[in-house]
C-alpha cells in the first residue's frame, strides 16, 4: 500500500510544488506539525498504536487523530517516499530531561533524508512533540547552527571516531544549548521499529501510561500532561491550569488539540 497523498495534503493544508526538493520538505515537514498533534491515547486505553500504513492514514490522517513518534514519522517517511526523497529510518534516546549519566533505551525515531540532487543529508523529526523539537528539517552538518521557523538547533557528534558515532540533536534554550535526542546512523528495519513501538506502549517503565498531548502552533505551543494544561506563547508568555474531569479533559482535547476523542476515552480518563 502507498499512502494517499491528495488525503494527507489535505490534512495537512499543503499545497506546494510535488517534487522532491528541499523547499518541499521544508515546507511539509513545517505543515505537519501545525497540523496533526502528538498524543498517546491508544497507550492509555490500553492498546498498541499500529505502524501499518493503512492503519496511520485511517487514524492521523482520516479520523482527526494525532500519535506518538513511531506513528509520526513511519507515516511522514511513507509520504516523502511517494514524493521520490530518500529516507532512512532511525532510532534513538530522548535525552531531554534525562538523569546526568542516565542511558534511556531506543525509544524515538527521526529521519534521515536524502534530497535529489542537494549534496549532504537531513534530519527529520516530525514525532518529537515538545518545544525542543524540529520544525524544519535540519542540515546534518556537525557544530552547524540552523534556524527553522524561529527555533535555533545544532547536531554535535560524539565518539566520532567510533564505528558508529552518536549524532546528537540539541536545542537552544536561553543561553544553553540542550540535548533533545541522541541516535545514530544505523538503518531501523521496520521490525525493530515496532518492537520499541511496542516497548514503549506496554513497559510499565514507560512515561506513556499517563496522557499526553501536544500541539505545535505558529503562536507558540500546547502542552496536556496528565491533569496540567501549559499553553506556551512565541512571546515567552505561559499559562497553567488544572483540567479535571473527563468531560472537561475531552473537551480540552478536541477544542484545543483538534483531536476527536474515541470511544472509551472519558472512562480511560476518569479510571486514572
Amino acid at each position: 500500500m502507498t499512502v494517499d497523498l491528495e488525503k494527507y495534503f489535505a490534512r495537512v493544508g499543503w499545497d506546494g510544488e510535488r517534487e522532491p526538493t528541499l523547499a518541499t520538505l521544508r515546507s511539509l515537514h513545517l505543515a505537519h506539525l501545525l497540523s496533526i498533534p502528538f498524543e498517546n491515547i491508544d497507550v492509555v486505553l490500553g492498546t498498541v498504536p499500529s505502524l501499518d500504513l493503512a492503519d496511520l492514514q485511517g487514524k492521523l490522517v482520516e479520523n482527526s487523530r494525532g500519535g506518538y513518534c513511531f506513528e509520526h514519522n513511519s507515516l511522514f517517511a511513507a509520504v516523502l517516499e511517494e514524493l521520490g526523497f530518500g529516507v532512512t529510518r532511525l532510532t534513538g534516546r530522548v535525552r531531554f530531561g534525562a538523569r546526568p549519566g542516565e542511558e534511556r533505551p531506543r525509544t524515538h525515531m527521526v529521519l534521515a533524508v536524502d534530497v535529489p540532487g542537494t549534496p549532504g543529508r537531513y534530519l527529520a523529526d516530525v514525532g518529537y512533540g515538545a518545544v525542543g523539537g524540529l520544525l524544519e528539517p535540519l542540515p546534518m552538518v556537525p557544530e552547524e547552527v540552523g534556524e527553522g521557523a524561529g527555533r535555533r538547533h545544532r547536531l554535535v557528534l560524539e565518539e566520532a571516531e567510533s564505528p558508529s558515532p552518536v549524532w546528537v540533536l540539541q536545542a537552544r534554550t536561553d543561553d544553553s544549548w540542550v540535548d533533545q535526542t541522541a541516535f545514530t546512523l544505523d538503518r531501523a528495519p521496520v521490525a525493530d521499529l515496532k518492537m520499541a513501538n511496542w516497548y514503549v506502549a506496554t513497559s510499565p517503565r514507560s512515561p506513556f501510561h499517563r496522557l499526553f498531548a501536544q500541539r505545535t502552533l505558529p503562536t507558540g505551543h500546547l502542552l496536556f500532561d496528565g491533569t496540567t494544561f501549559t499553553r506556551r506563547g512565541t512571546d515567552g508568555t505561559t499559562s497553567t491550569r488544572e483540567v479535571v474531569g473527563a468531560d472537561a479533559v475531552r473537551e480540552l482535547f478536541e477544542s484545543e488539540f483538534g483531536i476527536a476523542t474515541p470511544a472509551g476515552f472519558q472512562q480511560a480518563v476518569a479510571a486514572g
